[in-house]
């Protein structure tokens, strides 16, 4: 007889598919709730470049180039023009004050300081004669008073012999009024004659200072017209190297051009140009450093020139003690420019990966698994040729990827291989 199967309900094969779908569910759900979503790219970590955060003194300065040059600088200039006849010092060589550099010609020049010469000398000989026609007169005016003086010496007792005659009736009227006038006259003719002479004098003494100054001036001038031809040689005004453009003999120089200049060799002074956006904080004092044959030397702005040219302005900075040795003008340095105090604050490496994330987010190495990195926001400060200031987002010890990021895309993990 036919025998009932009796089907079982729980069969291996629907436990089986229970279970699948139990554990497809636990994946659904772990995916949901715990499991990492995040984009993640697979990078190569011997490319990249990982910067330590640490706690450091952060100085505020900025890196500028600047050209050695001479502590002072005399000019040449040409004060006469002419033709080059003799150069005596090449460019380059060290002169002592008073050296003759080079020696000119100008025919036209010694023709007119000769012109010059000969209207002074004129000029100065009637001064001496308009001297000697003042003497002149002033003599001729004594002698008239001598003369005068010698009449009334003679008159003046005859004139009272006859008073006394007169008033005795021993001569006649008309006798006494022929003595008596011509004394009276003479006594009259030296009082007009002594008024003219004083009024005279006083105007002489005033004409022969005036002419006494003409003739120093115009002495003055002869001398310095001598000296015009002593222009044409041009000659070191102070010790120092000469530098010079090129110059030939026989080539024309005009007057006021610059024929070179003279350095002094015992110190130097460094010109810098910086950005125009760091203007309000260059000040006189700030200090800055740079290296040379392996040491470093430290220097000080001492004079801002304020005038902007292309979009930069130009300091001077000196040395703190000796110049270097070795150093020459010409030649150009780097220096760390300071712009603000030593501070002690956080400070991650200078990396290229700011300029594509603006400082905002970094790629953080994840401390629990050094094979990976995760996208972590931060904010950074001021920043110098070594480091960034951290404001916020990392801790000392924080390891970030400082390289570039223009490959990551929007990937928020990166898997380090």
């Amino acid at each position: 007889m036919d025998k009932k199967i009796v089907q079982k309900k729980w069969t291996g094969k629907r436990l089986l598919l229970i279970g699948f779908g139990i554990l497809i569910l636990c994946l659904i759900v772990y995916q949901l709730l715990f499991a990492d979503n995040r984009s993640t790219l697979n990078v190569n970590k011997d490319r990249l470049s990982i910067g330590t955060v640490k706690m450091g003194e952060f100085k505020d300065f900025i890196p500028v180039t600047g050209n050695v040059e001479p502590g002072e600088t005399f000019y040449l200039d040409a004060i006469e023009g002419g033709i080059i006849a003799e150069i005596v010092r090449e460019s380059g060589a060290i002169v002592e004050k008073g050296d003759t550099i080079l020696t000119l010609t100008n025919s036209n020049l010694q023709l007119e300081v000769m012109q010059r010469e000969t209207q002074l000398y004129e000029q100065i000989n009637n001064l001496r004669q308009t001297r000697l026609l003042l003497d002149q007169n002033d003599l001729s005016q004594q002698a008239q008073l001598a003369e005068i003086d010698y009449q009334l010496n003679l008159l003046k007792p005859q004139y009272i012999r006859f008073k006394s005659l007169f008033e005795q009736k021993l001569i006649s009227e008309r006798e006494f009024e022929e003595v008596r006038e011509n004394y009276e006259y003479n006594v009259k003719r030296k009082q007009l004659t002594y008024r003219s002479y004083r009024n005279d004098s006083v105007a002489r003494v005033f004409q022969l200072r005036q002419l006494a100054n003409s003739e120093a001036r115009m002495q003055r001038s002869l001398d310095a017209v001598g000296k015009i031809l002593n222009n044409l040689t041009l000659k070191a005004s102070r010790d120092g190297q000469l530098a010079t453009p090129q110059l030939e003999v026989g080539q024309s120089v005009n007057s006021g051009q610059r024929l070179g200049q003279i350095d002094v060799m015992n110190n130097y002074k460094i010109r810098v140009a910086i950005d125009e956006l760091y203007l309000p904080r260059v000040d006189l004092g700030q200090k800055g450093s740079f290296s040379f044959s392996g040491e470093d030397y430290q220097l000080v702005i001492n004079k801002i020139y304020p005038t902007i040219s292309n979009g930069r302005f130009e300091v001077d900075m000196v040395f703190e003690g000796e110049s270097p040795e070795g150093i020459r003008r010409g030649q150009t340095v780097r220096i760390k420019l300071e712009l603000g105090a030593t501070e002690e604050t956080l400070l991650l490496p200078v990396g290229g990966f700011y300029k594509d994330t603006g400082g905002n987010w970094a790629y953080v190495i994840n401390p629990a698994n050094k094979d990976e990195a995760v996208k972590q926001p931060i904010r950074l400060g001021r920043k110098n040729i070594d480091y960034y200031e951290v404001l916020e987002g990392l801790a000392a010890g924080d390891q970030v990827i400082v390289s570039g990021y223009e490959n990551y895309g929007d990937n928020e993990k990166l898997s380090l291989e």
